[in-house]
C-alpha cells in the first residue's frame, strides 16, 4: 500500500532548496538535483555497461536511487559537507542508516517488506561495490557539479569565503570516478560546440528544465520545476508498478518513461493545458513541433542505438504500450496491460499509470498550495478539474483514485 506519507515525505523534496547559503541565479531544489541525478545516472550506466559489455541490473540501479533520494530527505538538515564527513565514519555511518531505516520503516514496509528489507541492506553494503553504485554516485557529483557551476559564475571568490575550497571539493570527487569512460567522455566535451557536446549537451539541456516552473504565471507555494516534476512522477509510477505486480522490463519503463515523459518541454517550454485546448487542433500542432525538435536537437546528442527507446518515452507517453521484439514501432494498446503482456520480451509500458501519476503530482503541487492559503482560481479550477477525470480511477486493478483522496 502506498501511504500519504510516502508520498509526503518524496514531495516535500521540492520545498528544499539547495545553495541557500550561497549567491544562485535561480532555486535549486533537491527533488531537482535528485531528477537530474537520476538522468545522469542512466546515461553513465548505459554507456558504461554497454562499453563494459555487462549485465546489466536496471532494478538495483532504479532502487539505489530511490533509496539514496530518501535517505537524504530525512537527513536535509544536515550539510552536506557534515553529511558526508559523518557518512566516512564506519560507526556515525551505521548509526546514522539504521536510524533513517528505522523513520521509513512503516511506510516502505506497507509498501513491500521485501522493498523495506533492500533498503536496510542497500546502505549496510560498500559504496562502492557495483557499477551501479559507481554510476549513482558519479551522477550525485556531476549534478553537484552543474549546478554549483551557475552559484559560482555569481560569487566573488573574495568575499565568498571557502568557494574555492568547495569548487576543489566537487572536483576532486569528481575525478575519483574518471575510471568511468562515461564520466571522461561527458567532462571532455564540456568546451566543445553545442553540436559536438553529445552526452554533455544531453545532460545539460536537461538540467535546464530546472529553470522552468510549473503551473505558468499561477503563484503557487510552493513553486515546482519541470526538472522536479519527472522524478514525482517517475518514483510514483514506480510505487504503483509495484503494486500492480509488473515484471522488471515494465518497471524499468514505468519509472525511466515517468523520467523523461516531459523531456521535450526543455526545447518548447511548459504549455499549460487550457492553452492547448483553447484552439482546436493546437495540442496535435505542439506534438508535432515537438516530435520534430526532439529529432533535430536533442536525440543527434545521443548515440544512435539509444534515441529508439528516448521515442518510445516520449511519443504517445500515456498511452499503454509494448514493442515486442522485432517490431518497428510501438504497438499502442486500447486499454491496460493484460497479464500475459507483463513480460520482459514484450517490453511492456503503462502510459495510463504514467499519464495518472502526472495528474496525481498536479494534483497534489495544487491541493498543497490552497491548503497553505495561496489559492488562485486557476489551482481550485485545475485540482476540480483532475479529480473529476481521475478521483475514482482504476488502472490495471489498482484504485488510483484513493491516492488523489489523500489530498482531498
Amino acid at each position: 500500500m502506498i501511504t500519504r506519507s510516502l508520498i509526503d515525505l518524496v514531495f516535500s523534496a521540492s520545498s528544499m532548496e539547495r545553495w541557500n547559503d550561497h549567491p544562485h541565479p535561480a532555486t535549486f531544489t533537491e527533488l531537482g538535483k535528485q531528477a537530474h541525478k537520476m538522468i545522469m545516472a542512466w546515461v553513465i550506466y548505459r554507456y558504461e555497461s554497454e562499453v563494459r559489455e555487462t549485465p546489466q541490473n536496471w532494478g538495483f540501479l532504479i532502487e539505489g536511487g530511490i533509496f539514496e533520494f530518501l535517505h537524504r530527505v530525512v537527513l536535509t538538515d544536515i550539510k552536506p559537507p557534515v553529511f558526508h564527513k559523518l557518512m566516512q565514519d564506519t560507526n556515525q555511518r551505521e548509526k546514522l542508516n539504521a536510524w533513517v531505516a528505522d523513520r521509513l520503516e512503516e511506510d516502505l514496509t506497507r509498501l513491500s517488506p521485501d522493498f523495506a528489507r533492500r533498503f536496510r541492506a542497500y546502505f549496510a553494503e560498500p559504496e562502492g561495490s557495483s557499477l551501479e553504485r559507481k554510476a549513482l554516485r558519479a551522477a550525485h557529483y556531476l549534478a553537484t557539479k552543474w549546478e554549483f557551476d551557475f552559484v559560482h559564475h555569481w560569487s566573488d571568490s573574495k568575499s565568498m569565503f571557502g568557494i574555492e575550497s568547495t569548487r576543489g571539493e566537487i572536483s576532486r570527487q569528481i575525478n575519483e570516478h574518471r575510471d568511468l569512460r562515461a564520466v571522461d567522455e561527458i567532462l571532455a566535451a564540456r568546451d566543445l560546440p553545442d553540436r559536438d557536446q553529445g552526452l554533455w549537451g544531453f545532460l545539460s539541456l536537461v538540467g535546464q528544465l530546472g529553470f522552468q516552473k510549473r503551473w505558468a504565471q499561477t503563484p503557487r507555494i510552493p513553486q515546482t520545476s519541470v526538472l522536479g516534476h519527472l522524478l514525482f512522477v517517475a518514483m510514483l509510477s514506480y510505487f504503483v508498478s509495484m503494486e500492480i505486480g509488473s515484471c522488471p522490463r515494465r518497471r524499468y519503463n514505468n519509472f525511466f518513461g515517468g523520467l523523461l515523459h516531459d523531456l521535450p518541454e526543455v526545447l518548447t517550454r511548459d504549455i499549460v493545458s487550457p492553452v492547448k485546448n483553447s484552439v482546436e487542433g493546437l495540442d496535435d500542432l505542439i506534438k508535432r513541433y515537438e516530435k520534430e525538435a526532439m529529432e533535430e536537437k536533442l536525440l543527434p546528442l545521443l548515440p544512435s542505438s539509444w534515441r529508439d527507446e528516448i521515442r518510445y518515452f516520449t511519443e504517445d507517453e500515456f498511452a499503454s504500450k509494448i514493442r515486442p521484439k522485432g517490431s518497428p514501432v510501438a504497438v499502442l494498446l486500447p486499454s491496460d496491460l493484460t497479464e500475459t503482456q507483463n513480460r520482459d520480451e514484450l517490453d511492456p509500458m503503462d502510459g495510463r499509470v504514467i499519464e495518472a501519476c502526472d495528474k496525481l503530482a498536479a494534483y497534489i503541487e495544487a491541493s498543497h498550495s490552497i491548503r497553505l492559503g495561496l489559492a488562485p482560481q486557476a489551482l481550485v479550477d485545475g485540482k476540480k478539474n483532475i479529480y473529476s477525470r481521475f478521483g475514482k480511477s482504476m488502472i490495471s486493478g489498482f484504485p488510483m483514485g484513493q491516492l488523489f483522496d489523500y489530498f482531498w
